[in-house]
């Protein structure tokens, strides 16, 4: 009988251990920028989010829904045994495609913001597949294939919104505004969150997040992505493509990255495709929150909100006389400790590792010297 697989708390531990650390190291800085204001400043940090109610939740939940998909872009290729740094080249060519659609193609009707998705999403999905490809068939590694990427990805956006006139707007330097019917319908979210920012595709990030974890946990094509992100050649031994496998894990990937960029940029916030030379840093966000997460869908999910959440409430803290950039630092301290996630886990999964050798050691019942004699005399 196979024994059940028991709760990986270590996991959860790094990860607390993490936001701990990070929140004290912001409050750290709070001090040194303004003393008096430093404790009434943190504590907006942690309940900021919930000043305007139901809006304010609203408002979580639509930062969310990027960070979220990054993260599970990120995650799943780290499931697979991939990384995908790439996810901000991704995101911001799924982010394009969206747009594109969005303001050119006017006829589409009520499937306007479906049709723009999807696009976004496949473009994504092309734009993974290449470090893939080069990966599975010339042993590139996936990490300097994808940081590549991003810059192609950043300047060839760049290039192509600033020369094409139907959709550059050259008194702001940025993307002219998609048509209205490509924007993502609130689907009800907006009853909910009354003057929020929300809209559908937080409930699309929600739907994804679950759709991964069926994949990953519940059928042989997952249990294949793994398989071969453990051991290439014990699983090309055992039948698997592991080629196949590859370039489909980083295909995957990049369409979920390409949704995210397509989430943004549809959401009818006024966000648009600035024109400058900076990779899309949502990406980046989205390597922490998968860390954070533990590479989990549902921990990426629950990550993604509590970054958002953080993100929401630091707003509230130039109440308190400190500058907008404050809250970037404090922000990005948070995120970025929780790569340390990883390795306090390893740290603490070593240490049980070590605790349950002892133990079996301990319990192991000496040799029987009657036995050790009878054995030599035979």
């Amino acid at each position: 009988m196979l024994k059940k697989k028991k709760f990986d708390y270590t996991g959860v531990l790094s990860s607390v251990f993490a936001i701990l650390i990070g929140l004290l190291m912001g409050f750290v800085i709070l001090l040194l920028c303004n003393p008096s204001q430093a404790v009434p400043g943190f504590f907006t940090i942690l309940t900021g989010a919930f000043t305007h109610g139901a809006k304010g939740v609203g408002q979580v939940f639509y930062y969310s829904t990027t960070i979220i998909l990054t993260g599970l872009s990120v995650g799943f290729a780290f499931k697979t045994g991939l990384f995908n740094i790439g996810a901000s080249g991704q995101f911001i060519v799924g982010g394009f495609g969206a747009v594109y659609v969005g303001i050119m193609c006017k006829n589409l009707g009520s499937i306007h913001w479906v049709v723009a998705l999807l696009t976004g999403v496949v473009l994504g999905a092309l734009w993974g597949m290449i470090p893939g490809l080069l990966k599975a068939f010339f042993n590139v590694n996936e990490v300097i294939s994808a940081i590549m990427m991003n810059y192609i990805g950043m300047y060839g956006v760049n290039w192509f919104v600033k020369s094409y006139k139907p959709i550059f707007n050259n008194i702001r330097n940025e993307s002219k505004p998609v048509l209205e019917t490509a924007n993502i319908p609130k689907m009800g979210l907006d009853k909910l969150f009354p003057e929020s920012s929300i809209n559908g595709g937080f409930l699309i990030a929600v739907l994804v997040v679950i759709l991964v974890y069926i994949v990953l946990d519940k059928t042989t094509f997952g249990y294949e992505l793994k398989a071969v992100g453990y051991n290439r050649d014990a699983s090309r031994y055992a039948g698997i493509n592991e080629k196949k496998s590859i370039v489909l894990s980083m295909v995957i990937a990049g369409a979920i990255a390409g949704l995210a960029g397509a989430c943004l940029y549809l959401a009818g916030t006024g966000k648009h495709i600035e024109i400058v030379d900076v990779i899309a840093d949502e990406g980046f966000t989205g390597i922490s929150v998968a860390l954070l997460g533990l590479c989990h869908p549902i921990g990426v999910l629950f990550a993604g909100i509590f970054i958002a959440y953080l993100t929401a409430g630091g707003f509230y803290l130039q109440l308190f006389e400190f500058s907008v950039e404050i809250i970037d630092i404090i922000v990005a301290i948070i995120i970025y400790f929780s790569a340390f996630a990883l390795m306090v886990k390893l740290l603490l999964g070593k240490l049980e590792k070590k605790k349950g050798m002892a133990d079996q050691v301990n319990k192991t019942p000496p040799n029987d010297p009657k036995q050790e004699k009878g054995g030599e005399e035979a």
